[in-house]
């Protein structure tokens, strides 16, 4: 996988399998697809916060027995980023396991005119010194990572270090990954799956079809 992209981390969760299952599954309807995929997404959240190691501080508390030296997150050193609309989806169960975190959004949507679904920024609203904060971009999909980049291109404009930016998605393909490796290797990956391919239309085979229509309900 260090092939694809130096910063990938790929989960190796077993309950994964089934969630995946699930959600592939394009018989699934959208309340079961919501469903599973919210369990599969709190899984890949909470592996994504474990990679923070900048928000992360070593703490010491005291059980009932005897002292214990542990971590806990800093909240306020992070900042939660969607690409709007799927990612918003994700964005939930960020926000679920870490109370209080501030958030970005960032709306980017592929041309379908063209041949190569070029990636175009329409609308960028982020918190004030965010350029001080570790990042989590959301968005379920990699697929040519022209979004991606487009997202993370905005976020370095602003000051954001690219070695500070968790790109956290459900499923990735390795034309993906690739792309992102070429223009911003520093920047971490956290995913739950990386796909074959892409398709003649860049979609990601096996995929799980458009994932903000199928949890929003918009097919």
């Amino acid at each position: 996988m260090a092939t694809l992209h130096p910063n990938l981390v790929v989960l190796k969760n077993k309950s994964l399998r089934n969630l995946f299952t699930k959600i592939r599954d394009q018989e699934t309807n959208v309340r079961d697809f919501e469903f599973y995929s919210c369990r599969l997404m709190t899984v890949l959240a909470e592996e994504t916060v474990a990679e923070l190691d900048n928000a992360i501080e070593q703490v010491t508390v005291h059980t009932p027995c005897a002292a214990f030296q542990g971590e806990v997150v800093d909240v306020d050193k992070i900042c939660a980023v969607s690409i709007v609309r799927a990612g918003d989806s994700l964005l939930g169960c960020v926000r679920a396991i870490l109370p209080g975190v501030s958030v970005g959004k960032i709306l980017i949507q592929r041309d379908e005119r063209t041949v190569e679904k070029e990636a175009k920024l329409y609308y960028c609203k982020l918190p004030p010194k965010i350029s001080e904060k570790v990042v989590i971009l959301c968005d379920p999909m990699l697929a040519t990572g022209g979004s991606a980049k487009k997202a993370i291109e905005s976020l370095v404009d602003v000051g954001v270090k690219p070695s500070n930016i968790i790109f956290s998605n459900v499923v990735c393909c390795p034309e993906g990954l690739k792309n992102l490796a070429a223009a911003y290797p520093e920047v971490k990956i956290v995913t739950a799956a990386v796909d074959e391919c892409l398709n003649e239309d860049k979609y990601i085979v096996p995929g799980l079809g458009d994932y903000g229509d199928r949890f929003f309900n918009t097919v």
